[in-house]
């Protein structure tokens, strides 16, 4: 019984702390809907644990705990390869920004080079005439 309180405590510091972090946006509405979802499953088979015995007798697996690793090696899977699809994403993006701002600067000093540069007008104070 002390398993399943424990579960439930350490459930709702997870919710708890999933919503600080959506308050703060420091996580996106897609990853905490994702959170709240397993942190309600677990406190579902905390609450109730004969959920976990039924769902273990009904797709034949010998004893709850195997179900429950089960389950926590998907989730995990489904997680890094969430997780690797964006820094794939990303990845890409930031090459493609990287090459547009090359391009800028490229594109800048072609233009600077453009430019007619007179040292000596620099040099000579405004409104002096020229001798």
């Amino acid at each position: 019984m002390r398993g399943y309180l424990t579960a439930l405590v350490v459930c709702a510091l997870t919710v708890g702390t999933i919503g600080y972090l959506l308050r703060s946006r420091r996580i996106r509405e897609k990853y905490a809907a994702s959170w709240i979802a397993l942190a309600v499953a677990v406190v579902t088979v905390g609450a109730v644990p004969s959920v976990l015995t039924w769902l273990a007798r009904l797709l034949g697996v010998q004893t709850p705990v195997n179900l429950l690793f089960l389950v926590s090696g998907v989730v995990l899977l489904i997680v890094c390869v969430q997780f690797s699809v964006e820094i794939s994403q990303l990845e890409e993006e930031t090459r493609t920004l990287a090459e547009e701002i090359a391009l800028l600067r490229l594109d800048l000093e072609d233009l600077r080079s453009q430019i007619p540069h007179d040292d000596d007008a620099d040099a000579r104070p405004s409104g002096s005439p020229s001798t």
